[in-house]
């Protein structure tokens, strides 16, 4: 095999399809959880902006099968480790054990959310985190910010909501029809959505298993190309990025662009290293 690539989100995705087109032998495992599965829609990502994210993950499987090189396989990685004759071993879920040339990590992150009732239930319908994802459809509308978050986020919502409410000490938080009726230790603010002060961590154990090097945002370390600090593992999607950047620019869009070139790297490196 010559690339086992682990996250059936974007860039995962993206990157079998390059793959594919190179006629490189790759395998996508796919563990069935996203970061956007509470997310009715994602947005910001021409000819996709509305798109349901499992009706694109639909689309993404249907390109994929016109490339018989590529494998999709709906089974979770528990392990991956070195071979100590080169290349890397996957352990899956299912107990069988894949060998591959190259690994490209696009298994993402998992958001963490303020430790309040109600939250998790409203998170990706009134509860969000990123006003380019989620801003727009809240225009016109009043918007809430917690606290932590207002010095970033409202300036960019005030263009977009009729009126922006700062909270702080959010108690609770309560769906109503297509609003979110939250209580505050002042009392009660009433808006379209919440902009909450998430936290985000890995989504799986690979990069602390493989010893790659982590930046203080909590992801993976890559260069341009996306390449990690172990060679022949590379690295895609919000859970990795270089270190210019302060975090991931998370989104669907930049996820599946970094697939993209972490694919194309490990082609051009397995030429490299074999000449």
């Amino acid at each position: 095999m010559d690339v086992v690539i682990i996250g059936g989100g974007p860039a995962g995705l993206q990157a079998a399809l390059t793959l594919g087109r190179m006629h490189r032998d790759a395998l996508l495992l796919d563990s069935g959880s996203y970061r956007n599965a509470a997310a009715g829609h994602m947005h910001n990502f021409v000819t996709h902006d509305g798109r349901r994210p499992e009706e694109f993950r639909e689309m993404a499987r249907a390109d994929l099968a016109s490339y018989d090189t590529v494998e999709v396989r709906d089974c979770a990685a528990l392990e991956v480790r070195r071979r100590s004759g080169g290349g890397f071993e996957t352990v899956l879920a299912d107990g069988s054990v894949v060998g591959s040339d190259a690994v490209l990590l696009a298994t993402g992150v998992r958001d963490v959310l303020p430790d309040v009732p109600g939250m998790a239930e409203a998170f990706g319908t009134h509860v969000h985190h990123c006003p380019f994802c989620h801003g727009h459809e809240l225009a016109g509308r009043t918007v809430a910010i917690q606290e932590a978050r207002a010095d970033h986020l409202v300036p960019m919502l005030s263009r977009i909501a009729e009126d922006v409410r700062v909270v702080s000490g959010l108690e609770k938080v309560v769906i109503d029809g297509d609003e979110v009726l939250l209580t505050t230790a002042d009392g009660e603010v009433r808006a379209g959505g919440l902009f909450a002060a998430t936290e985000f961590e890995q989504a799986a154990p690979f990069a602390e298993q493989l010893g790659l090097d982590v930046l203080e945002s909590g992801c993976v370390e890559v260069d341009a190309m996306g390449r990690t600090s172990v060679q022949g593992v590379y690295a895609a999607g919000d859970m990795a990025h270089t270190k210019a950047l302060a975090m991931p620019m998370a989104s669907v869009l930049t996820a599946a662009a970094t697939g993209l070139v972490a694919a194309a790297a490990s082609v051009g490196d397995s030429l490299t290293h074999s000449s």
